[in-house]
């Protein structure tokens, strides 16, 4: 008896001392900060701790000390918490689909697919789930940003001649004109009416040279500069190297731009620009195109919608209607179905990727059978192509796009201060 009540009494004190040691394992969560009327949970920091950690030793890169990346993971977490607040506050979200189409593009830039991307994701010791929401949020707090500072974003039209002015400067070392050269010479101390006449000749054999003289062959004739009868060639010079009469003019100028006539002392001046290397020129293929579009609706099924291009195609191609007329009526896209269905001349990296697929498969005066794309059911006829110098534009957005970036993150950066400066913050002690 005396064996079985002390067995009786280690089991209680087994028991005992389990159940305590479970209430001492299973830790309560516990608000670590209050943001507003939110609320930071101390699991929340632990986790984004952790992932610094893993992410870190991943890298092989130093963290500091676990009080220091505490005191800066939880501000973290509170201005996160901060734009959240705010983003429901405007309503802003990200569906599913658009949460998708995300992960996707991910995917692909990693050279993955979502299930390998997923596998990946297991291996690390995170949770799909987890991960998905986290980008859901990341998404949501990038848009709220996005709303609430490009407002506060101004740019100056002269701020970007300033700084395209700043990117021609610094190129101007890399940067080679061949040019050809016509002289119009006039005597020193030559009369008003022989100036006058000089001029009318140098204009009279840029009208020529624009009209598709050959401009060696006119230098010959023409010119009294030195080198006439090298056909005008002066060879290749840098911006530094030119007489600045003609670096004023010709920075910036394209192979086989005229410029002219110049004055200076001895004359007037005709310059042809030859060649150029090192000169950045940026040329796009634009499109001229025009659509019928047919969006589906709650009375208007996708499959109606379908057959309704499917017939407008057909009667198309047998001359029974006219795509202008077609468009005005039935078009769902009203900015163009006014004109026609016609879009104008764009650049095809303008439209949806649908579009723009379709658009490079059509010759000229091809229409294309019904395809589908976010906005509808289309059908599309490319009408013609052109290319496009769009260098100085392109060198525009390139300057505006830097000076937005710069503005943008010191804009962001006082918006973030801000919202902390007006919000209810408390931080609990561990």
């Amino acid at each position: 008896m005396k064996i079985i009540a002390q067995a009786v009494m280690s089991a209680a004190l087994l028991i005992s001392a389990t159940a305590t040691q479970a209430q001492t394992n299973e830790v309560l969560d516990e608000v670590a900060v209050v943001v507003n009327n939110g609320v930071i949970m101390q699991s929340e920091i632990e986790q984004l701790m952790r992932n610094i950690k893993r992410d870190a030793q991943a890298e092989n890169r130093d963290l500091p000390r676990d009080e220091v990346l505490r005191v800066q993971v939880t501000d973290r977490l509170v201005l996160q918490q901060l734009q959240m607040q705010l983003a429901r506050r405007y309503g802003i979200d990200v569906t599913d689909a658009q949460l998708e189409q995300a992960i996707n593009q991910i995917a692909n830039e990693q050279n993955m697919t979502v299930n390998q991307m997923r596998e990946a994701i297991s291996q690390q010791g995170s949770s799909w789930a987890v991960y998905r929401e986290e980008l859901r949020e990341e998404m949501i707090v990038r848009d709220t940003q996005r709303n609430a500072v490009r407002q506060r974003v101004y740019i100056a039209p002269q701020e970007i001649d300033n700084l395209v002015q700043m990117m021609d400067d610094a190129n101007d070392d890399q940067v080679e004109y061949r040019l050809s050269h016509i002289l119009i010479g006039v005597a020193d101390g030559a009369s008003t009416d022989a100036m006058n006449s000089a001029r009318e000749r140098a204009e009279s054999v840029i009208s020529r040279l624009n009209d598709g003289s050959d401009f060696e062959q006119m230098a010959v004739t023409a010119s009294s500069g030195s080198q006439a009868l090298e056909g005008g060639d002066l060879g290749w010079m840098g911006i530094n190297e030119m007489p600045s009469l003609f670096a004023e003019v010709v920075r910036g100028k394209r192979e086989g731009d005229i410029v002219g006539p110049l004055r200076s002392g001895v004359g007037f001046h005709i310059l042809k620009i030859a060649d150029t290397r090192g000169l950045e020129t940026v040329e796009v293929q634009e499109v001229l195109a025009r659509h019928i579009l047919i969006t589906p609706s709650v009375i208007l099924s996708d499959n109606r919608a379908q057959q309704m291009l499917t017939e407008f195609y057909e009667q198309l191609q047998a001359g029974e209607a006219e795509f202008a007329e077609l468009a005005k009526k039935h078009s769902g896209d009203p900015g163009s179905a006014a004109r026609g269905g016609e879009l104008g001349w764009a650049n095809p990296e303008t439209y949806t990727e649908a579009f723009k697929r379709t658009l490079g498969e059509l010759e000229k005066g091809e229409l294309s059978k019904p395809f589908r794309s976010e906005f509808g059911w289309h059908i599309v006829e490319l009408l013609d192509t052109r290319v496009q110098d769009t260098t100085d534009k392109s060198k525009r957005e390139r300057a505006y796009q830097l000076l937005y970036s710069r503005k943008y993150r010191e804009e962001l950066e006082n918006w973030q201060q801000e919202l902390l400066d007006q919000a209810y913050v408390e931080v609990y002690e561990k």
